[in-house]
């Protein structure tokens, strides 16, 4: 019982190559190894030790004439190796259709790629339209449900990292997003308040979606599940069972990745 309470013990050289490499998958260009030490916090000594020992196993790239840093062949490698496998994918698929056979809304799992969400489940209900979020689909992280979900978990270096000017926000419609680093703060906020995230109108018209974050057995949060509604079907009482469903579904994918349960919305 205490394995699963106990959070495990944190190795120091681990967590800043992981920081590190999350960092540098997460930006769309490589960068200067002082602005990510400045990003991480980081000592500029300790920082360049451990770009040197991760381009030695291919996993950074060192761009000499430029002095920048990027992600190597080998990161590439463990990303297909990833997709191969689909794990969320085997653990989740049963997890999603049981959700969307219980609500007769269409839901779906996603994960974080960069700015985007990368959809790896799409299951929709009968007798509902199709969705934008099909398998394979990427949209804006800061616009979708399962984004902000996801989103509201991330350290704050890590989030200014991915949204930390105007230049990285988009738009879908006319719906109001966030669209500034400042707007999309306080969004946060109200999620991490909330214990799930919701959108309405900003990824398709007509529609709005609600989700809660999956966390893997480091507390991470590894994926988001959503369920997607039209509007004029749903109003606030409507919503509830929804809520309950997406964070009853996460909080199940959590145990199963031998994460924590989300807080109860």
């Amino acid at each position: 019982m205490l394995r699963h309470i106990m959070a495990p013990p944190k190795v120091p050289a681990a967590d800043a190559t992981l920081r590190v490499l999350t960092v540098l998958a997460s930006r769309r260009s490589p960068i200067a190894a002082a602005r990510l030490a400045e990003e991480l916090d980081l000592p500029r000594s300790r920082t360049y030790d451990l770009l040197a020992n991760l381009v030695e196993h291919g996993y950074v790239m060192h761009l000499g004439e430029e002095r920048l840093y990027g992600l190597g062949p080998a990161a590439h490698e463990l990303s297909g190796a990833y997709l191969r496998q689909e794990p969320l994918a085997r653990v989740g698929r049963r997890v999603i259709e049981t959700m969307v056979d219980d609500v007769g809304e269409s839901g779906h799992l996603a994960v974080l790629h960069g700015r985007d969400v990368l959809y790896v489940i799409e299951e929709r209900a009968r007798n509902r339209p199709s969705l934008v979020t099909d398998v394979g689909v990427r949209l804006s992280a800061h616009l979708t449900a399962s984004g902000r979900a996801i989103l509201a978990e991330l350290p704050p270096a890590q989030l200014r990292a991915l949204f930390g000017s105007t230049a990285d926000f988009t738009a879908r419609t006319d719906a109001p997003g966030p669209a500034t680093p400042a707007q999309l703060r306080d969004l946060l906020t109200a999620v991490r308040r909330d214990g799930f995230a919701r959108e309405s109108g900003e990824v398709t018209d007509d529609f709005g979606s609600v989700a809660a974050v999956v966390h893997d057995h480091a507390d991470w949060p590894a994926a988001a599940v959503a369920l997607t509604y039209l509007e004029s079907r749903v109003g606030d009482a409507e919503r509830n069972p929804l809520v309950a469903a997406v964070t009853e579904a996460a909080s199940e994918l959590s145990r199963r990745l031998h994460g924590r349960r989300p807080p109860a919305p």
